[in-house]
């Protein structure tokens, strides 16, 4: 291969590129992003930099000089337009061309939106610059979603002493990620803070005012966030091929067609550590899988697949989470270790008969480290959620 394009200068296409150069590959390499901006780091955007903690330009993920030493034909401030597979180039939104013997597609994903016009979403640096401006103290801030993203807006809100509402259609914050128990637990960590959490209450219209509920009211609001999830940036790719479908569909390779690749966020491949489909919208994944997908597409005859056990964190008033493993649809949650009511605590989770994950909540790094191990070994849950019990009560 001597022309090689990543699409998307994100951290998963970042990472792509550096592991391209790191493998050996001297051709041409060029990277395609639709924002101005060389490639930043996103999850300070809801909390670091919204909180006016971090400015911009802590957000860069590599230095100009180091950026400049990889040799990129960089394409900022232009979205990739279309894609044909047959002639193997890519359409660019300002009408050029660029052909390639391999390609990888590291798009990411954008905000889901609500009717109405005027709410803020949380995804660009101009997004989070615009609201942490409107964040001073007294103004009223509605929250429309509990997920990370929102709980995390919520919390630094609050610190800055804006008066808020959260509202959330499930009965308890990340009731569908963490489950109820351990979504009862953040319902507390708001409440206590005098936060107006709204759960089990769904959004239908953001307006001049503030939001519409479904049942009619209207909740009057200075600022509205719209944090209710994402779509991957795929519409570019219609017509071209690609299997699609809530992403890029992939195997377990990551490869999506005869060298073409996807990685981060955009991607929905096959991990067989967990035998399903998957797609993960956290920051440690899109940096190893763009490196899972240009070691594969770079050396096609020494391919391995890409089986993570994802790892997820999150900051929420003085709480931090972190999670390992594939938490949704789970069948059961058992706390080895801490109390839900102090909020320390560090909980197993149960899919079929397996350990598919353990998330910690205010406990020390290494406290949830010890149980990667049996989430990515799939320990059978009895003997080890038993093992464990026993130790602790003797």
């Amino acid at each position: 291969m001597r022309r090689i394009v990543v699409v998307g200068a994100s951290a998963a296409g970042l990472a792509a590129a550096e592991t391209l150069r790191r493998e050996g590959y001297e051709g041409t390499l060029t990277l395609v992003g639709d924002e101005p901006l060389a490639p930043y780091d996103r999850p300070p955007l809801s909390k670091q930099l919204l909180a006016a903690e971090w400015e911009p330009g802590r957000l860069a993920l590599r230095a100009p000089d180091d950026l400049t030493a990889l040799g990129l034909d960089l394409r900022l401030g232009v979205a990739a337009a279309g894609l044909r597979l047959a002639d193997r180039t890519v359409e660019l939104a300002d009408g050029s061309e660029v052909p390639y013997d391999g390609l990888i597609v590291a798009t990411g994903v954008r905000p889901r939106r609500l009717p109405g016009e005027g709410a803020h979403v949380l995804r660009t640096l101009d997004d989070a610059l615009t609201l942490r401006e409107r964040l001073t103290p007294g103004r009223h801030l509605v929250v429309v979603g509990a997920g990370f993203l929102g709980a995390e807006a919520a919390a630094v809100a609050w610190r800055l002493g804006a008066r808020v509402t959260l509202i959330e259609p499930a009965p308890v914050p990340l009731a569908h990620a963490v489950g109820t128990e351990v979504g009862a637990v953040l319902t507390r960590a708001h409440l206590e803070r005098g936060v107006d959490l709204r759960c089990g209450v769904t959004v239908t219209e953001v307006t001049d005012d503030g939001v519409r509920l479904a049942d009619g009211e209207l909740i009057e609001a200075d600022e509205v966030l719209v944090a209710i999830g994402s779509l991957p940036n795929t519409e570019w790719l219609d017509g071209s091929g690609l299997a699609l479908g809530d992403g890029i569909i992939c195997d377990e390779y990551c490869e999506a067609a005869r060298k073409v690749y996807a990685a981060g966020d955009v991607a929905r491949w096959h991990n067989p550590l967990f035998g399903t489909s998957m797609r993960v919208e956290h920051r440690t994944n899109a940096a190893e899988q763009g490196m899972a997908a240009a070691r594969n597409l770079l050396r096609p005859d020494a391919r391995r697949p890409f089986a993570p056990v994802p790892y997820f964190w999150s900051d929420q008033y003085d709480m931090k989470i972190q999670a390992y493993g594939f938490l949704r649809g789970h069948d059961e949650v058992a706390v080895v270790d801490g109390d839900l009511a102090e909020r320390r605590f560090v909980a197993l989770y149960r899919t079929g008969d397996r350990v598919s994950g353990a998330l910690a909540v205010g406990m020390p790094p290494k406290a949830i480290r010890l149980w990667r191990q049996a989430v990515a070994t799939a320990a059978v849950w009895r003997e080890t959620v038993r093992a464990e019990l026993s130790e602790t009560e003797a």
